[in-house]
């Protein structure tokens, strides 16, 4: 890791972009049922929304990526492209980590769409990773949605934001429930960071 500047570890579906809003346009379509019958207070997953009878999230997602061009098409959660630039004028090195490479055959699709919306959204970054083990990128400060990936990165000992939405409720903070919210953490973090004391982490 490079110690420095301060590392913000970014996810983007879920976080930077608004995947479940985008995704839950697709399914209605895709499942065939009226968008107001898919809540929007999902799990991870999406079991709420009846997907396994058409043969589960695998193939959603492929039909979302091949077929309907979410990643280029979701709209970003609101204030984060602002904030993200904000944050990288402070000297913050925004490193972007997804696993949106879990499908078979459509990585080339996936990597266009995503770095086509970063650009398209004038959202800055210095480095970008498609992987699973997200611990394995070093960073100072994490930001993510999914429960699975912010037990692991805490696991870890790794400073984790879980940015608020239906599937991560029941997990302690540090939480933010918007990007406003984000960036008062991170410079906080940051300051812990330059200073060497210990905050809203303990760690």
């Amino acid at each position: 890791m490079d110690n420095s500047k301060f590392i913000f570890g970014v996810d983007l579906d879920g976080v930077v972009g608004d995947f479940y809003g985008a995704v839950r346009t697709i399914a209605a379509e895709w499942l065939n049922k009226p968008l107001e019958s898919l809540t929007p207070e999902v799990s991870f997953g999406l079991g709420e929304w009846g997907i396994d009878e058409l043969g589960g999230y695998d193939r959603l997602h492929r039909f979302a990526v091949t077929q309907r061009n979410i990643f280029g098409d979701m709209k970003p959660i609101e204030h984060a492209p602002a904030i993200l630039r904000k944050l990288s004028n402070q000297g913050i090195r925004i490193r972007i980590i997804t696993h949106r490479l879990f499908l078979k055959f459509s990585h080339r699709t996936t990597i266009t769409q995503t770095v086509d919306w970063l650009d398209n959204y004038d959202i800055p970054y210095w480095d970008i990773c498609f992987m699973n083990d997200k611990g394995a990128v070093g960073a100072h400060v994490y930001i993510d949605d999914a429960p699975e990936n912010i037990n692991n990165l805490r696991k870890l000992g790794c400073k984790t934001i879980v940015f608020s939405n239906s599937t991560n409720r029941e997990l302690p903070g540090p939480r933010a429930n918007d990007w406003f919210e984000v960036e008062k953490i991170v410079m906080e973090a940051r300051e812990e960071w330059r200073t060497g004391t210990v905050g809203l982490f303990g760690i």
